[in-house]
């Protein structure tokens, strides 16, 4: 099913973020400088692929086939975990921006803690949750949608999907993840 596996494809360049956050967070523990611009460049990643691009696929369209057509188990699978997950990601990088912030104004060690806490409380948050997509809510939607249910949940995700691409949102921001793969490639 092209949506999944488009899906699965983005969860690879999620992936990537989330070394690129342990890799910074491991070399600022061992003593390299925490680098503003950079964590700016990994929260925009986060919130404009990850959250708006990604995300806003599987809550637009494909959650929200399943919470419509697969009873209680969708509702909650759905509503109770996958959706209180997004919400627990975007809140470690509200929090990460907020340490972020202080740290720039005051540069004191208890916010770059902060800054290392939230980073890696996402990245932790995130790889379980995409764990759990891919091996479970992935596979259970694609077994229990009706065929065409899930044809629909294709076309939509096709037109969101060039939408996207008119805006170059894939292309600016897999480039950005480019960038800080190459700086943040070392393996800890």
């Amino acid at each position: 099913m092209y949506s999944i596996e488009l899906m699965v494809e983005e969860h690879e360049n999620i992936l990537k973020l989330l070394k690129v956050i342990q890799n910074a967070c491991c070399g600022i523990l061992e003593g390299e400088e925490l680098l503003d611009e950079d964590f700016r460049k990994m929260i925009s990643f986060a919130r404009e692929y990850a959250d708006k691009h990604h995300h806003g696929k599987e809550e637009q369209i494909l959650f929200q086939q399943m919470t419509e057509h697969l009873g209680p188990i969708g509702v909650n699978l759905i509503q109770h975990g996958m959706l209180v997950e997004h919400d627990l990601g975007r809140l470690h990088i509200s929090e990460l921006e907020k340490a972020l912030n202080q740290y720039r104004e005051e540069p004191q060690t208890i916010y770059k803690l902060h800054a290392l806490t939230e980073a890696m409380g996402y990245a932790n948050l995130l790889q379980r949750h995409i764990d759990k997509e891919n091996q479970a809510v992935y596979s259970y939607a694609e077994k229990s949608l009706l065929p065409d249910v899930l044809k629909s949940v294709d076309e939509r995700v096709r037109l969101f999907e060039a939408k996207a691409n008119e805006n170059h949102v894939q292309e600016t921001h897999l480039r950005a993840l480019d960038e800080l793969l190459e700086k943040y490639s070392a393996e800890t």
